[in-house]
Parts: structure tokens; C-alpha cells; sequence
């Protein structure tokens, strides 16, 4: 097993040339379905058509959508051309996406109608005005000086902006000559992709990475799970996300098989179209697994190919593990990380036990180092002592897009990237992620981490999911509040849960405040936002007469 130095466009070529009428991307939902070689013929020509309107090595090149089509005939694109792809999250509103826009230098934004309650098209006017009233490539704004033009990725027509069909017109037109010479002036190591994290807390950051990180994160992923060229992954998470972009669309890369699409997350979606493709593999965030399980239809689908998947992006519970396993058929891994490590630091194995699978993140991926230093010492811990989880290796970001501050105080002088989550380490070299630093309770000097709560609740009947986060309190300076949401017609009371944990749990550690809610603030990626939990808390107390103070 090696690192490659392929970049992402050597590796689509590679696959097009080897199995040319292998089906490579595949939407079961409208049965559209690409080749290797048709979609890499799509590919070159977008690129052509990019060049045409001024794209160039180095150029950054947004895209605003969900998992349609051409989102990834774009990244392609820009892979050849020596672009950068700059992901932007669909969940952003007027102010983020000014923001994200100005800070990456972006020269072209692809857009589409727009989702849930915003209209991209709208929203795009507003920040750029003059697409209305000046020609296509000739107006110039001075709160985006790099922006030049902008796609619509579909067939209508809006003023000022290409759409797909204009720019593949172009592109038919265009000689591949240009092309030809910026593909071979691409090299492994040049940034492909700025993902902005998703700014839970404070701004955005964007997170530089390379065809060489993500390209391999990706490969070795696939690895730990045997994949091969016959295996049929449906993509269902944000391809926006690395959880997308990565640990799906280049696993899927580098393997040689096929990719299953949902535009968006559906779970009837998912569960059809794992059904009808046969698909051998899924991967989601614990909030998604858990629609697709309680789907009321989820027994009319044969879901007997599945043989493996990915549960990650948040912690996963151990009940749920099981009932995915027990009625999904698949064996479940996770992968532990985050954006700045392409995201993968640690991995389960396929060939692990499931207590291992279930009770830790595995062990690190290969040619890294994964260790936990001591928060105030910073020196390593031993075995079974919590300290902060950091990354040296291949995977590691090139830093933040025009933020070397940010940058130094993420990846330290020693080349150690700084998760910001605690965990241990076992005497079998698996880690265990204990709780985020910040996210750590302390109740009258007690430390009381969330997950530990979390897991122990998750096993109360009638619990579908469960959140805990830190409640303000004068007292104590904070207490700890519990979200929970349950199944459908279960009638649960505050007073069931503490009678459930008494006895159980240390007292300190049992729910001060329980609230029961239908569903969690979400990021666009699926992660559950718990700072904003905590204002939701306040708001209920209110509403619900609590003195939370």
C-alpha cells in the first residue's frame, strides 16, 4: 500500500481509459447514468468551456448546490484545468455568502435555483447588481473585485449569468489545445479544494486541500474496507462536505467503481435507490441512519446487498450501531476527523471487532501519526489518560486561505494539527473520542462530558436520540441540559428520565433540565449545532417559566 501522485483528473482518465463502459455516476432516482468514459468526454468539455470564459490555473471557482449532476463534472473540470473548487455550503444565507465569496477571492460563482427557504438566484442579484444591467464578463464590482461571471447549472436563462447548456456550447467550440497545456502544468500537491468549516463558531475558515490529500484519504479509506471496482456506493451526505467530497467521491475515485447519487438527502430516496442499484455500500451522519431505520416504508426495500458503511460526522450511538447492522445488513465503521485533515485521522477496520467498531474510532490511518498530547503540558499521554487528539501526516491541510494567524495556531511549529476534541488511547491502539474541549460541561468544578451522558441515555425505551450540552447556572456555572427526542406516540416525562438515570449515573451528572424536541439544528452537513441548542434552551425555559439562572 502507497500514497499515490495522481491528481484527480489523472485518476478519472485512468478509470476512463481501464473500464471505459463501466458505469461511474448514477442517479437511480431519474436513471441518469454516466460511463467512465462518457463522463470524463463531459468533464473536458466543461473544462474547454471554463477557458473559454476566462478560467485559468489557480482561478477559484465556487459552487452553490446541492449533489446535482454537474457538481462534480465541475470539480473535475477545475482538477484539469489547475482551478480551485470552492464549496459552499447550501444552508448559507445573504451575509455568509457575501462573506465566503469575498474571503476566498472567488472568480466565478455556479449556482442553482436554491433550497429550503432561499432563493439562490435572488440572492446572487443582490450581491452582484450589475449582472443585471451589464454585459456578461465586462462588469466589475468593487466589494468582489475578483468575481467575473456567473453559471447557472441548468438549462434556464438568467441576466447576466451562463448557464450549463452556454458553457458546454462553448466548450464544444473551443480547441482542447489550452487545455492540454494547463493539464500538464497540474501537479498532486497543488491545492484542488477550499472547503469553509462550517463556523459553528466564529467565521468561517477555509480549509486548503490538495489533490494529494484528498485523493488518498480517500483511497485508504476504501482500503480499510476492501473496496473493489465491483462495489456500488450511494452518496447520500453533502457533497460540499469532506464527508462527500472525500471519504465518498474519492474513495469511489480511486477504487474504480460506482456512485450512486442523492441530490439531496431523502431516506426514501436512499432506501429506492439502494434497493434498485444494489448498492453494496452507504454512508450518513447518525441523524441520517436513524430517518432511513424508522422510514414507515423502510420494510418494502431489499437492502441485502449492503455489505458496508460509514457512520461518522458526529458521535455515533452504540445502540444505533447495532440496529443498522441487525437491519441494514452492513457492517458499520467510523471514520474520526475533521476538514483540516481531509477529514480522516483515525479509522475502524472492516476485519475489527464490533465492540471495536462500535466503542472506538479505530486506529490511525497509515502514513500518519495520530497521538494525545496534554492540553496544558503539551506532552504526550499514556495509554487510557484523555488529552487532545492531534494529526502529523500526508493529511494534513496546506492552512487557511489567507489566514496564517489561524493556521499557526491549528498546526503547531512541530507540524501537529490541534483537533480541539480529547480522547485515549487503549492498550489495543484504538482511540476513543471522549468530548469536545469546549464542549465539556463543568458543573461545580465536576468535568462532565456530554457523550458519556448521551450514550447512557440512548439505551432508555422510547429514546430516539439524545443531545447534552452545558445550561448556564449562577450556582453552579453550569448544569446539564438534555435534548431528546422520541419515538413516534411515546409519552415521556422529565421525571422518567431522572427516575431512569438514578441510581445509574452520578448525580451531578444526571439532566438538570430535559427538553423534548421534534428535530436538532443541523449544519449543511448534518452536524448537530450545539451552541445553538443552548439558545434554545434559554428560550424554552423562559416559555416553560424555568428560573435557569
Amino acid at each position: 500500500m502507497n500514497l499515490s501522485n495522481r491528481t484527480l483528473g489523472e485518476w478519472l482518465e485512468h478509470w476512463a481509459e481501464k473500464t471505459p463502459d463501466k458505469e461511474y455516476i448514477v442517479y437511480s432516482d431519474r436513471d441518469l447514468r454516466f460511463t467512465w468514459r462518457q463522463f470524463d468526454q463531459r468533464v473536458n468539455t466543461m473544462a474547454r468551456g471554463l477557458i473559454s470564459i476566462g478560467v485559468t490555473r489557480g482561478d477559484h471557482v465556487g459552487i452553490w448546490a446541492a449533489n446535482v449532476p454537474d457538481w462534480l463534472t465541475l470539480l473535475f473540470a477545475c482538477a484539469k484545468i489547475g482551478a480551485v473548487y470552492i464549496t459552499v455550503n447550501t444552508n448559507y444565507k445573504q451575509q455568509e455568502l457575501e462573506y465566503l465569496c469575498k474571503d476566498s477571492d472567488m472568480k466565478v460563482l455556479c449556482i442553482v435555483d436554491g433550497e429550503k427557504d432561499s432563493n439562490f438566484v435572488d440572492m446572487t442579484y443582490k450581491m452582484l447588481p450589475e449582472l443585471k444591467t451589464q454585459a456578461r464578463g465586462t462588469w466589475h464590482n468593487k466589494d468582489f473585485p475578483h468575481m467575473e461571471n456567473v453559471i447557472f447549472l441548468g438549462p434556464e436563462k438568467h441576466r447576466g449569468m451562463y448557464n450549463t447548456n452556454e458553457i458546454i456550447e462553448l466548450g464544444t467550440y473551443t480547441k482542447k489545445d489550452e487545455l492540454d497545456r494547463l493539464k500538464k502544468l497540474v501537479s498532486c500537491h497543488d491545492v484542488i479544494n477550499i472547503q469553509y468549516t462550517s463556523g459553528t463558531t466564529g467565521f468561517p475558515k477555509g480549509v486548503m486541500l490538495t489533490h494529494h490529500n484528498i485523493s488518498n484519504n480517500g483511497y485508504l479509506t476504501g482500503e480499510h474496507m476492501n473496496f473493489t471496482s465491483e462495489d456500488k456506493l450511494c452518496c447520500c451526505v453533502p457533497l460540499f462536505h469532506c464527508f462527500g467530497i472525500v471519504l465518498v467521491t474519492m474513495n469511489v475515485l480511486t477504487h474504480g467503481c460506482t456512485q450512486v447519487m442523492v441530490e439531496r438527502f431523502d431516506p426514501l430516496v436512499v432506501l429506492a435507490s439502494i434497493h434498485k442499484e444494489r448498492c453494496t455500500s452507504v454512508y450518513g451522519v447518525p441523524t441520517m441512519f436513524i430517518a432511513e431505520l424508522h422510514h414507515p416504508m423502510f420494510d418494502l426495500f431489499d437492502l441485502s446487498s449492503l455489505r458496508i458503511g460509514i457512520m461518522a460526522g458526529a458521535l455515533c450511538p452504540i445502540k444505533l450501531m447495532r440496529e443498522v447492522e441487525d437491519k441494514m445488513f452492513m457492517k458499520v465503521t467510523s471514520v474520526y476527523g475533521l476538514t483540516e485533515a481531509s477529514p480522516g485521522m483515525t479509522h475502524t477496520r472492516e476485519e475489527q471487532s464490533f465492540e471495536e467498531r462500535c466503542t472506538t474510532v479505530g486506529y490511525e490511518f497509515e502514513f500518519t501519526e495520530v497521538k494525545i498530547f496534554n492540553p496544558e503540558t503539551g506532552e504526550e499521554c499514556p495509554v487510557g489518560v484523555q488529552g487532545e487528539l492531534c494529526n502529523r501526516g500526508y493529511n494534513n491541510m496546506v492552512g487557511y486561505y489567507n489566514n496564517p494567524e489561524a493556521t499557526a495556531e491549528a498546526i503547531d511549529k512541530d507540524n501537529w494539527l490541534h483537533s480541539g476534541d480529547l480522547g485515549i488511547k487503549d492498550e489495543q491502539g484504538n482511540f476513543q473520542i471522549t468530548g469536545r474541549i469546549k464542549d465539556m460541561i463543568i458543573r461545580g468544578g465536576e468535568n462532565i462530558y456530554p457523550r458519556e451522558i448521551e450514550e447512557f441515555l440512548s439505551h432508555m425505551e422510547g429514546v430516539k436520540d439524545i443531545q447534552v450540552v452545558g445550561i448556564p447556572s449562577k450556582k453552579y456555572g453550569e448544569q446539564v441540559g438534555a435534548f431528546i427526542i422520541t419515538h413516534e406516540n411515546v409519552d415521556m416525562q422529565s421525571s422518567d428520565v431522572r427516575d431512569f438515570c438514578l441510581g445509574q449515573i452520578a448525580r451531578y451528572k444526571i439532566p438538570k433540565y430535559i427538553f423534548f424536541v421534534d428535530e436538532y439544528p443541523l449544519t449543511g452537513s448534518g452536524k448537530i449545532q450545539k451552541f445553538k441548542l443552548k439558545e434554545i434552551a434559554l428560550k424554552m425555559a423562559e416559555e416553560q417559566g424555568m428560573n435557569i439562572f
